[in-house]
């Protein structure tokens, strides 16, 4: 309980120390503070941020083996693989990945630079709001995209802030019980038939699922549409209750909701096999490849209305006066995999060894199920097909900033009574 009420009291902080921010042509444009003198200086020696030039390639790779390091403060455990691939590769780089989780990463970046230590040369986590609006938008990272990639990726993809790959919370079903997925409208999951039977992780212990059901609550009016259509009545909100997104969250849970302090658990909790009457899981894309590693028989939940799911981006950008910046951006260029691949490239398992790990580069830990490039010219693994067919919201980055503290404490306050 103590360690949970750690983890709150973090995020509420983090989510609290509002960064500056601009605006312009309509569009949310993050304008980072005035360059400090030690800042412009390092800026203007490693040709990042406003001193980034046109990238040489050769003169990178060279000046990257000179430096013979990269540190790297990740919020997945899967970035030491990365490393390891990376490291033979290029055997004069040793990497050194610190697996922290998104709160901690935040946490020991924002730390550790006000103190004046900069260790870390790349910062690597979701968390849009805190990643835009705290850590670009105050000079604590430099946003930095590989130019051999620029044209592939799409603008909302690489500015204000350069995402390495992208994840979505879905719904899901047990196949074994159920022929196909059990509702068609969100709004379902609030009714007697389905008390006691919707288990989530603990969006207070995760940034990921916060951001999912923060962003339900941010699409008020598809929620109250989808309301109607499903009931046929306008909706009443509850006393106290702003909006038909909050109203979802409200009577989810006093409607019994299970919340669950692991992913797999949740994962595992609507997909285990043997089920007479299982519930139906807010869980990670990624989780469906549970069904080949655990015997699983999880199911996406899709078409349901008002969205299928939220799509969440993991972020990655150079840390603020990095001591190896070379090193950075060549682990940058690498983590978005080899420049070869089309979308023809045929991609075979094992992802992680032989060819398709030369192939995939830093990519091939996250080649899976539920996981795409921003890249537009990365096919996606088998069984990943329905990521293109689903409907699905994307995280707010403004909206995670400013409003998902409102979304976190009604949250805290309705799951106590």
């Amino acid at each position: 309980m103590k360690k949970m009420q750690k983890i709150i009291v973090l995020c509420l902080i983090i989510s609290l120390a509002i960064g500056s921010f601009a605006f312009a042509g309509g569009e949310s444009e993050i304008a980072g503070t005035e360059y400090s003198p030690e800042m412009d200086s390092w800026a203007q020696a490693a040709q990042l941020g406003k001193y980034d030039k046109k990238q040489d390639w050769d003169e990178i790779t060279a000046l990257a083996k000179e430096e013979g390091e990269v540190i790297i403060y990740s919020a997945s455990s899967r970035m030491a693989a990365v490393g390891e691939s990376f490291s033979k590769m290029y055997p004069e780089i040793k990497v050194t990945s610190h697996d922290l989780g998104s709160v901690k990463t935040f946490e020991k970046t924002v730390g550790e630079q006000e103190a004046g230590i900069f260790n870390a040369d790349i910062i690597t986590t979701g968390g849009s709001g805190n990643f835009i609006y705290d850590l670009i938008a105050n000079n604590r990272v430099v946003n930095f995209v590989p130019s051999m990639f620029a044209d592939r990726i799409a603008k909302e993809n690489k500015e204000p802030a350069l995402v390495r790959i992208m994840e979505a919370i879905v719904f899901m079903y047990n196949t074994e019980v159920n022929d196909a997925p059990p509702i068609t409208n969100l709004w379902e999951l609030t009714t007697e038939a389905y008390r006691g039977k919707v288990v989530i992780k603990d969006p207070l212990a995760s940034l990921s699922n916060l951001m999912g059901v923060a962003t339900i609550a941010q699409h008020a009016d598809e929620m109250k549409k989808a309301y109607k259509e499903f009931t046929g009545e306008d909706i009443v909100l509850s006393e106290g209750v702003p909006d038909a997104g909050y109203e979802f969250l409200y009577r989810l849970l006093h409607n019994d909701l299970i919340i669950l302090d692991s992913g797999s658990k949740t994962t595992g909790a609507s997909g285990k096999k043997g089920q007479t009457d299982p519930p139906v899981s807010i869980t990670s894309f990624t989780y469906l490849r549970y069904n080949g590693t655990k015997d699983y028989t999880n199911g996406l939940i899709y078409p349901v209305e008002p969205a299928d799911g939220v799509i969440y981006p993991t972020y990655t950008a150079i840390a603020a006066r990095a001591a190896h910046p070379n090193a950075a951006k060549l682990f940058t260029a690498y983590m978005l995999g080899d420049p070869s691949i089309t979308l023809d490239t045929v991609i075979e398992k094992p992802f992680t060894e032989g060819k398709s790990l030369e192939i995939l580069q830093g990519l091939a830990p996250y080649y899976e199920i539920g996981s795409v490039s921003p890249r537009d010219d990365v096919p996606l693994p088998e069984g990943g097909e329905a990521w293109n067919e689903m409907n699905m919201w994307v995280v707010d980055p403004e909206y995670m900033w400013y409003d998902a503290p409102k979304v976190q404490d009604f949250w805290i306050k309705e799951s106590a009574r």
